[in-house]
């Protein structure tokens, strides 16, 4: 069982108090936690007699847009050195700032700060999210399971196999269903799985019918014990477009591999413009257009994300009334270029496998050099409802509307997030460019994100804001919040804009201001 696991199997939210325990109302769980203890979230405890968020609150500095290095914070009382880089763009974050629950709190930290003569505000809380998930884009061509196949973590059901894209496959994780509308065990693994994704774990994933996958954001995947190298440089229609003028008096024949569109060169426009000459060649497949063919074969672990291990197995007879003679010379090699074989036609027009040839190894090597590394992408998704909203103006509708409007930018960690159309705030963000550790859980089961919201104060005060609770940012680094809980400067990514000025950007060119 998993550590995140046995806390849900040992709390009890219908403990009894006692004495010497204190409530904690910072999620619906509401524990009971004794003095030097921890709640079973591990995020507040009870320091002696007072709730503690016990992780830091997180301020990012970002360096200046002319890319100078980062001075860290200054603390109080430590004299300035007279190093100019600083430019003071810090961004308090929501990591570790505490929670909105119950709804009609304001969030925990509401900051004004000025950035090129206009005052914006941001509003910083950590969420608790029942309505989330992650999407998992792994770059392969290997077949991982069927779409709609149901993927595991510790046996339990979390989420299914999507859709196959350019050289990945994508995975849907999670979710309220999964999460709350299943079993205790379902929702605990769903849970568990979700929050090491987040925080950039690896998770060993199973998929009904299909492959065992280990995925982690960042890092290349490891599939049925394999790790992947690299992903496709195209389907075999392209590469055969890409690389045709490559392989022109070189090989009489290409013929690219690839579970989806498998391209044969002297059929394709490409060889077609290129005066490429008929082969008599016949591949077993359905032709879709000309020198491009469906179902080769069955998706695998082989060549291209076929089933094959013997290139030659889609090939039919060779046609002399077409084109086919003996000497003709063929190369066989897979989208990433991984696999390759050469063949010539004997006297009986069947290809012959012969030792790879000097002359075509600088066209394979493109291929490969043109393949990108496989990495696992891990995308967080959850919709922001009820506590977050109410936590920022008294009018909820007002924040969703204000965010669809573009007058508010979203941040998560104070990464940039992407938020989908239509109705309420449904947002994305790459996990990679949250700071690490961000992410953590209530055994509701839920998980808990940051999630800041950055706009005009003027704007801020129309939503109904709670104006009355806006601080600047030197005074929260010198007092800190209501959790008592210490405050520590990171630097930010580096390919993370800063949000007040992304915001104060976005805004200018809407016509805001």
């Amino acid at each position: 069982m998993s550590e995140l696991a046995e806390r849900f199997e040992t709390h009890d939210p219908g403990e009894k108090q006692v004495a010497e325990k204190i409530r904690c109302d910072a999620c619906p769980v509401m524990c009971y936690i004794a003095d030097g203890r921890t709640g079973a979230c591990d995020r507040y405890g009870n320091v002696g007699g007072r709730i503690v968020r016990m992780d830091p609150l997180t301020i990012l500095d970002h360096a200046a847009e002319t890319g100078g290095a980062v001075v860290p914070f200054v603390a109080e009382g430590e004299a300035w050195n007279g190093d100019l880089v600083n430019t003071g763009r810090r961004f308090v974050t929501a990591i570790g700032a505490g929670t909105t629950y119950p709804d009609y709190k304001p969030a925990p930290f509401i900051v004004s700060q000025e950035v090129e003569g206009v005052d914006l505000v941001t509003v910083v809380t950590e969420g608790i999210f029942s309505y989330c998930g992650v999407k998992v884009k792994i770059d392969t061509d290997r077949h991982i399971g069927d779409e709609a196949a149901t993927v595991r973590s510790e046996g339990e059901a979390i989420g299914h196999v999507t859709t196959g894209e350019y050289g990945s496959q994508m995975l849907s994780l999670g979710g309220v269903h999964h999460l709350t509308g299943g079993s205790k065990a379902e929702g605990r693994a769903t849970c568990d799985a979700l929050l090491s994704l987040c925080n950039r774990k690896s998770v060993e994933l199973a998929i009904d019918g299909g492959a065992t996958v280990i995925v982690e954001a960042g890092k290349a995947p490891v599939i049925d014990g394999k790790v992947e190298h690299r992903m496709r440089v195209g389907c075999g229609s392209a590469t055969i477009g890409m690389f045709a003028t490559q392989w022109r008096g070189l090989v009489d024949e290409v013929v690219v591999v690839d579970d989806h569109i498998t391209g044969v060169v002297s059929e394709h426009q490409a060889g077609k413009v290129l005066g490429w000459e008929d082969t008599g060649i016949k591949i077993i497949g359905r032709r879709s257009t000309p020198g491009r063919y469906f179902k080769v074969s069955e998706p695998g672990l082989g060549w291209g994300g076929t089933s094959i291990d013997d290139p030659l197995s889609i090939l039919g007879d060779w046609n002399a009334k077409k084109g086919a003679r003996p000497g003709l010379s063929l190369l066989m090699v897979s989208t990433t270029g991984e696999q390759f074989a050469y063949y010539e036609l004997d006297d009986q027009l069947k290809p012959v496998e012969k030792p790879f040839p000097d002359r075509l190894q600088k066209s394979v090597g493109l291929i490969e050099d043109n393949c990108e590394p496989a990495l696992c992408t891990v995308l967080f998704i959850g919709g922001a409802g009820g506590s977050l909203r109410a936590g920022v103006t008294e009018n909820p509708v007002n924040l969703t509307r204000s965010v669809q409007g573009l007058r508010t930018y979203v941040t998560v960690g104070g990464a940039p997030v992407y938020v989908w159309p239509g109705g309420g705030i449904t947002l994305m963000v790459d996990v990679t460019r949250v700071p690490e550790g961000a992410f953590g859980y209530v055994p509701t089961p839920a998980l808990v994100a940051p999630i800041e919201f950055t706009m005009r104060r003027d704007d801020y005060v129309r939503l109904g804001g709670y104006e009355n609770e806006i601080r600047s940012v030197e005074d929260i680094l010198a007092k800190g919040g209501e959790y008592l809980n210490p405050r520590s400067n990171t630097d930010a990514p580096v390919n993370n804009p800063w949000p007040p000025l992304a915001q104060l950007r976005r805004s200018t060119a809407n016509g805001a201001g």
